[in-house]
């Protein structure tokens, strides 16, 4: 898993062996079952995750229906806000499969990044770029239909149309797993045609 992790890593920036060996003290690696709850909706925390391998998902409980909100595998990070504004979480993050992560937590990044300036540019580096990716996709959703956001994610994500559940599929595309069965027998006609 530390090889994943560094070749992930040099993609941003090269480590010296003391580096790596800073990261591998830490005891961040973690295998978690499929169905794991990692955050409960009200549950304070200060970690963080990164996907080395598997899928973890987020969504809120409302009026008894989960809604689903986002799906992060493998080389995908999650600070939940609740870290940064130090208040009780809002949603819940679960384990879709069996999942490999490395979580760490804001006292730890903030000991290792005063140590070693090299990983405080790697946050920075992939903060914005998830920053940008968010903002992206959220007006993605925001201006498109359920056919355009479905087909939106058959093109960037198709992966996850075989690893979650179809309720969450629609979940997260913001409509009912029937129309989303409709949407998918819709588009296999189309295609025939």
């Amino acid at each position: 898993m530390q090889d994943i992790l560094f070749g992930f890593i040099s993609k941003y920036v090269s480590l010296t062996d003391d580096e790596k060996n800073a990261i591998l003290s830490l005891d961040i690696f973690r295998s978690v079952k499929k169905g794991t709850i990692l955050l409960k909706e009200g549950q304070k925390t200060k970690d963080s995750y990164f996907v080395l391998k598997g899928c973890i998902r987020t969504y809120y409980d409302l009026d008894s229906e989960e809604k689903t909100t986002g799906f992060f595998t493998e080389m995908e990070a999650l600070t939940p806000p609740c870290v940064i504004n130090k208040t009780p979480s809002e949603y819940y993050i679960s384990c879709i499969e069996d999942t490999i992560l490395i979580i760490s937590n804001s006292d730890m990044e903030a000991e290792v990044n005063s140590k070693f300036p090299k990983f405080e540019t790697l946050c920075r580096i992939l903060s914005e770029q998830l920053l940008a990716k968010q903002r992206i996709d959220f007006d993605e959703f925001k201006t498109s239909s359920p056919e355009q956001r479905y087909l939106n994610l058959i093109q960037k994500r198709p992966d996850l149309i075989q690893r979650v559940p179809q309720h969450q599929l629609a979940s997260f595309l913001g409509i009912k797993p029937q129309s989303l069965s409709r949407l998918r027998a819709r588009l296999v006609e189309k295609n025939k045609g």
